[in-house]
């Protein structure tokens, strides 16, 4: 069954309530430069999520340092990380938090060259595809999925860019055993980073097929 990762939580009362719905996955941004940053206040309540949903922080182009700070303040237990870290950045940070599950994004277009995960293969737990643009993610555009067909690798990966309740059935109906995980965020918000908890709750009933 896919998994269900709501990334870009930034409000007390809406992580709990999303918290509640039991996705698989909560993300947090910590990159100052989103409108969903979190701040140190929110970032608190990390700690306290439900033992069975894995907390993400985002990151891009954080120092090892900053990436393994926020690890360890906030438990959390798995890094996502959005920038253009090198597969050495990603072998370096696996070492140093070898019990992390560790996520490369990589923004995808008709003119990505999928050769260039071949190097982070070993030293990631999955990939992350996101519609590529000037900014690092976030954009509510999604992609022509058919591109992934040029992808011959067997690392699993999450699917991101624009996903809506709407495509929930299409995505239902993709053949790939590789797809793990579908990424949701600016589809299901009031504004940045307060999330429509109903409207989470009918996509992940969806794609759970209870609806």
């Amino acid at each position: 069954m896919l998994k269900l990762k709501v990334c870009g939580m930034k409000y007390a009362a809406n992580i709990a309530a999303v918290a509640a719905l039991r996705p698989d996955y909560l993300g947090f941004i910590f990159y100052e430069q989103s409108p969903r940053f979190i701040n140190e206040v929110s970032a608190e309540l990390i700690k306290y999520i439900p033992e069975e949903i894995k907390t993400v922080g985002v990151f891009v182009n954080a120092a090892i340092e900053v990436v393994a700070k926020q690890v360890n303040t906030n438990k959390l237990k798995a890094v996502q990380l959005h920038g253009s870290e090198s597969p050495e950045f990603c072998a370096h940070l696996k070492s140093q938090l070898p019990h992390l599950e560790l996520i490369k994004a990589f923004g995808v277009d008709e003119e990505f060259g999928f050769s260039t995960l071949e190097a982070y293969n070993e030293h990631v737990d999955y990939f992350l595809f996101d519609t590529k643009t000037k900014a690092h993610g976030g954009s509510g555009k999604t992609f022509d999925w058919r591109i992934l067909a040029a992808y011959q690798g067997s690392k699993p990966y999450f699917l991101s860019g624009g996903i809506d309740l709407a495509h929930a059935e299409t995505i239902k109906e993709i053949q790939d055993l590789r797809l793990y995980a579908l990424d949701i965020n600016s589809k299901f918000e009031f504004e940045p980073g307060l999330k429509d908890a109903e409207k989470v709750s009918a996509f992940k009933a969806i794609i759970e097929g209870s609806k």
